[in-house]
C-alpha cells in the first residue's frame, strides 16, 4: 500500500474516534440448539433439481452437478449442459489487492428520528438510510459484483502457511467482500430511528424496531434481513451461498442482546439473553453470514499499549467469543491499523499476541484505492471503504470518487431527509 493510503486511514480514524467517544460514554418448536429459523429452512428443503439449480446459480459447479448425476430428466440434462458451459467461461481472481470491501454501520429506519436526535450529525456522516442502502444493492448487482466472504479467501498449505485461494466467476461478475461494524445496537441508539436487536423467526432472520409512538415491529430493518431478501430473487448476488462479515463489540452485548456479564452482572437475565444471542447466531451462520472481532470496547488498537491490548483481546475472547464462536478476522475499530503500509514486522507485539489468539485476517479502513489487499504466510490485510455520508460528500463535491465503481451516489443518496 502507498504511504499516502496510510494516512488516509489514520485520518479517517480520527474523525471516527470522535464520534465513537460518545458511543462508548452512552453506553420442532424451536429450542436454544435449534433456531426457529434453522428449523424453518430443514421443512423447507429443496428438491435436488432445485438445489442444483440453486448451487448452479452461486458458482457452485461440482456441487450443483453431484446433485443430479443420477438425474436424466429432461430439466437435468438442460441444467447439466448449462453448468458445463458456464465452467468453460471462468475468470480466477487469484490477486488478493483485487478484492473492493464495502463496509457500512447500522442502517437507518426513521432519518427524521435518527437526524434530528442529539447525536443527528454523527448519524448523517457515518450511517446510510435503508432507502440509500436498497438502492446501492440494486446498483451494485447491475454492475455485477458478486457478495464473497473474505475468510473464504485464506487457506493454510501443508506447512501451516497461509496462501490465498481465490475465488472463479464467470466474465462480468467482480467478487465484493461486505461488513458491518458494530452489529451490537448500543444502548446510546434507543429511540434514535434504528432497529434494537436481530432475531431468528420462522421466516428468517429479522430485526426488532421499536418506533416513535413505542409500538414494536419485526422485520427488514438493518442490513441483515435486507441482504438475505435481496438474495432470494438475485442468488447470483451471492458466492455458494456467502453474504457478508458482523464485525461486533462487547462492551453493550452482542446482536443487540445485553450479553456482557462485566456491564451488566452474572445475572439470570445475561444468562437468558446469551441464550437468546447463541441461537440467533447459530441462524446467522447458517444463513451465510461470519463474524469479526471489532475488539471488546472499540478499542484503538493503534493508539492503545501492548497491556491494553492483550486486556481487550482477552475480554473479548471471555465473554463475546462464546456467543459468536472462534474468528480469524479482526477489523480493526476507527480502521487504526497496528502496522503502517510496509505491513507487520516481527517485532510488532501486538500483531505476535492477535496472532497467537487466531486471528489471520486483519482489516482496516482506506477510501483512497477501490481495492487493497496485502498477502503472506503469517497474515492477509485487507482495506475496506466507509460507505457513509462523509463518503458520499466528498463523491458529490468531488473530493474523492472511490465510490464511482460501485454504484452512481446521485441516484442513491436522500437529499431530502439528509439536508432537512
Amino acid at each position: 500500500m502507498k504511504k499516502v493510503a496510510y494516512m488516509v486511514s489514520v485520518m479517517l480514524a480520527g474523525m471516527l474516534i470522535c464520534w465513537s467517544i460518545g458511543q462508548m460514554s452512552g453506553t420442532k418448536k424451536a429450542t436454544s440448539s435449534t433456531p426457529a429459523v434453522v428449523l424453518a429452512a430443514e421443512s423447507h428443503k429443496a428438491t435436488p433439481l432445485a438445489q442444483a439449480k440453486l448451487d448452479y446459480q452461486q458458482y457452485n459447479y461440482a456441487k450443483s452437478l453431484k446433485s443430479i448425476t443420477n438425474d436424466d430428466s429432461t430439466k437435468a440434462k438442460a441444467l447439466k449442459k448449462e453448468i458445463e458451459a458456464s465452467k468453460s467461461d471462468l475468470v480466477t481472481w487469484n490477486d488478493p489487492d483485487k478484492y473492493s470491501h464495502l463496509f457500512f454501520h447500522s442502517l437507518i429506519v426513521d432519518p427524521t428520528r435518527a437526524f434530528t436526535s442529539q447525536k443527528g450529525q454523527g448519524y448523517k456522516d457515518y450511517m446510510v438510510t435503508i432507502g440509500e442502502f436498497n438502492k446501492m444493492l440494486t446498483q451494485l448487482y447491475a454492475k455485477g459484483y458478486v457478495l464473497v466472504n473474505s475468510e473464504r479467501l485464506v487457506k493454510k498449505n501443508d506447512k501451516g502457511e497461509l496462501v490465498f485461494d481465490g475465488v472463479s466467476l464467470p466474465k462480468g461478475k467482480t467478487p465484493l467482500v461486505l461488513s458491518q461494524d458494530d452489529v451490537n445496537y448500543y444502548e446510546y441508539m434507543i429511540n434514535s430511528g434504528f432497529a434494537s436487536k436481530l432475531v431468528a423467526t420462522k421466516n428468517g432472520i429479522k430485526n426488532e424496531y421499536i418506533d416513535a409512538n413505542g409500538k414494536t415491529s419485526v422485520g427488514n430493518y438493518d442490513l441483515v434481513p435486507i441482504v438475505d431478501e435481496f438474495i432470494k430473487t438475485h442468488p447470483d448476488f451471492s458466492y455458494r451461498g456467502d453474504k457478508g462479515t458482523l464485525a461486533v463489540t462487547g462492551y453493550n452485548g452482542v446482536l443487540g442482546y445485553r450479553t456482557s456479564v462485566s456491564q451488566y452482572g452474572d445475572t439470570a437475565k445475561t444468562k437468558r439473553e446469551t441464550t437468546k444471542a447463541r441461537e440467533v447466531v447459530a441462524a446467522l451462520k447458517a444463513d451465510g453470514w461470519n463474524f469479526a472481532s471489532h475488539s471488546w470496547g472499540h478499542l484503538n488498537m493503534k493508539t492503545s499499549s501492548v497491556a491494553d491490548v492483550k486486556l481487550d483481546t482477552d475480554r473479548w475472547e471471555k465473554e463475546v467469543q462464546p456467543i459468536v464462536g472462534k474468528t480469524n478476522i479482526l477489523i480493526f475499530p476507527f480502521g487504526a491499523d497496528i502496522g503502517d503500509w510496509q505491513g507487520y514486522q516481527d517485532n510488532n507485539e501486538k500483531f505476535a499476541y492477535l496472532r497467537q489468539k487466531g486471528f489471520e485476517i486483519f482489516e482496516n479502513v482506506d477510501a483512497s484505492h477501490t481495492s487493497w489487499g496485502e498477502m503472506t504466510t503469517k497474515y492477509y490485510r485487507q482495506a475496506r471503504i466507509n460507505v457513509d455520508g462523509i463518503r458520499m460528500t466528498d463523491d458529490l463535491n468531488g473530493t474523492n470518487s472511490v465510490l464511482n465503481p460501485f454504484f452512481n451516489t446521485s441516484e442513491v443518496i436522500d437529499s431530502t431527509n439528509r439536508n432537512k
